[in-house]
């Protein structure tokens, strides 16, 4: 279990959402100027140019940067996931995008993936506030190699998404 004051926020937007995602970083821009801002390329400079707050950059989310992102999940560097996607736009970077909700979800941090979720998520209490976060124990429930257990040999996606 980790303790969590200043929270580690990941940002990240399609094209098509960036600008909603902007607004949306703009008007919690008191909020998030507490915490350490982390986002893909494109998101992060557009971020750190309307906010005027430092913003570590990874990749482009197509090009390796959401699984950075999943990476970073993955290894407790990223407590919180602020991803607005595009759920009716049908992308090349789908399988990365599955695969970026699924590490989050299995490492039981909180995600937004539109504008009211993360209103909700920025105005807890728990935000600025120490918390318990509860770990999964994978092991204990059988499932040593998360791989296996997040896709089966039936999912297409399966052989991209393990040599992305």
């Amino acid at each position: 279990m980790d303790t969590i004051d200043k929270k580690n926020i990941a940002l990240v937007a399609h094209d098509y959402k960036k600008k909603d995602l902007i607004e949306w970083a703009l008007f919690n821009k008191g909020v998030l100027a507490g915490h350490s801002l982390f986002a893909t390329e494109a998101t992060g400079n557009l971020v750190e140019k309307e906010l005027n707050l430092p913003v570590t950059k990874v990749k482009s989310g197509s090009m390796g940067g959401n699984q950075q992102i999943a990476t970073k999940i993955s290894e407790g560097e990223i407590d919180i996931l602020i991803f607005f996607w595009d759920p009716l736009a049908q992308l090349p970077s789908d399988p990365e995008v599955k695969a970026l909700l699924r590490i989050g979800m299995a490492w039981n941090i909180p995600v937004a993936c539109n504008r009211a979720t993360a209103d909700f998520l920025v105005s807890s209490p728990l935000l600025n506030s120490s918390y318990q976060k509860q770990q999964p124990d994978y092991k204990a429930q059988g499932k040593e190699n998360l791989s296996e257990s997040f896709f089966s040999d039936t999912d297409e996606n399966y052989g991209l998404l393990l040599t992305i």
